[in-house]
């Protein structure tokens, strides 16, 4: 439960789906207005909203990204990517997000699109629990000159960006060797993110209350490469040989750099940093996992 006045909020949307919103932007903006809270949208959204939704309340304000973290809460509508872009941008402070669901899985994304309004109505009361998640970062090194640095929420992966082929990958954790692994790359996941690319690769399902970082090589040419489980608070750094030109790094499949050969990938906790969702009452973790990855289910004989 918390005590927190809410009184600014913000409304962010997918990017490029603005036209499936037509209905829902200008009653849940009135709907908000109505009840004395400020609206804000991003200035990157303003020709988009404006021209989309006529209708739409005047007293809505625009605001720059970096300005996120001085709302009182953020409503996503969209999917996981959505709300974990936000969660991305928010570095400073992550206000709480109440996410709505509008894709297809929704892993995250608490609240459906049907009948979010009435947690809704309780949460901007101050009436809702938050689940905190844990943010890390990434930082990307050569000759000990830091030319990379972004933080993650689902995973990172490190593999080739142009033609398909093997590379050696040399892992360590607080400088002490864990493995070299030859394969198709590396994905370095969070506990939430580990129901994601890492699972499809082999990789174990992990509590989001484990603080923990799941190491999973992708498609490894060797038997012996499993999938690892570390604590997340042991920093950990990727070394690849100076024979590939160039590599690539993405997180959470939204952000991509190059990396060529010299570079030092280390990949660590960020320290009283947490994404902060409104929790929905009627979900729990496992309940999730059997809804939206049929976990544990049994087909009919």
């Amino acid at each position: 439960m918390s005590n927190t006045v809410i009184k600014n909020v913000g409304i962010l949307l997918k990017p490029r789906r603005v036209t499936e919103f037509s209905t829902i932007i200008p009653n849940l903006t009135e709907w908000l207005i109505r009840r004395k809270k400020n609206v804000f949208f991003l200035n990157q959204e303003e020709a988009r909203v404006t021209k989309k939704f006529t209708n739409i309340p005047k007293q809505v304000s625009f605001i720059e990204a970096e300005e996120l973290h001085d709302l009182d809460l953020i409503i996503t509508l969209g999917g996981d990517g959505t709300l974990i872009g936000v969660s991305r941008s928010c570095t400073k402070k992550s206000p709480p997000i109440f996410g709505v669901n509008m894709g297809r899985l929704g892993f995250i994304t608490e609240f459906s699109k049907v009948d979010y309004f009435e947690e809704l109505a309780k949460t901007i009361m101050g009436n809702y629990e938050i689940t905190k998640l844990q943010l890390y970062r990434v930082n990307v090194t050569k000759k000990g000159k830091n030319i990379f640095k972004a933080n993650f929420l689902n995973d990172v992966v490190v593999n080739k960006n142009n033609i398909s082929r093997m590379f050696t990958l040399t892992v360590e954790c607080e400088s002490e060797l864990i493995f070299n692994v030859s394969g198709d790359g590396l994905i370095i996941s969070s506990p939430i993110g580990s129901t994601a690319y890492s699972l499809a690769a082999g990789g174990p399902i992990t509590h989001p209350n484990v603080n923990a970082l799941v190491l999973t090589p992708i498609c490894p040419h060797s038997l012996n490469h499993r999938p690892l489980v570390i604590p997340d608070d042991k920093s950990i750094d990727i070394k690849f040989p100076v024979k590939e030109d160039y590599l690539s790094l993405t997180l959470d499949g939204q952000e991509a750099v190059e990396i060529d050969k010299g570079c030092i990938v280390t990949i660590s906790k960020v320290k009283n940093n947490f994404a902060k969702f409104i929790k929905n009452p009627d979900r729990t973790y496992f309940h999730t996992l059997k809804q939206k990855l049929t976990h544990g289910q049994r087909e009919n004989r």
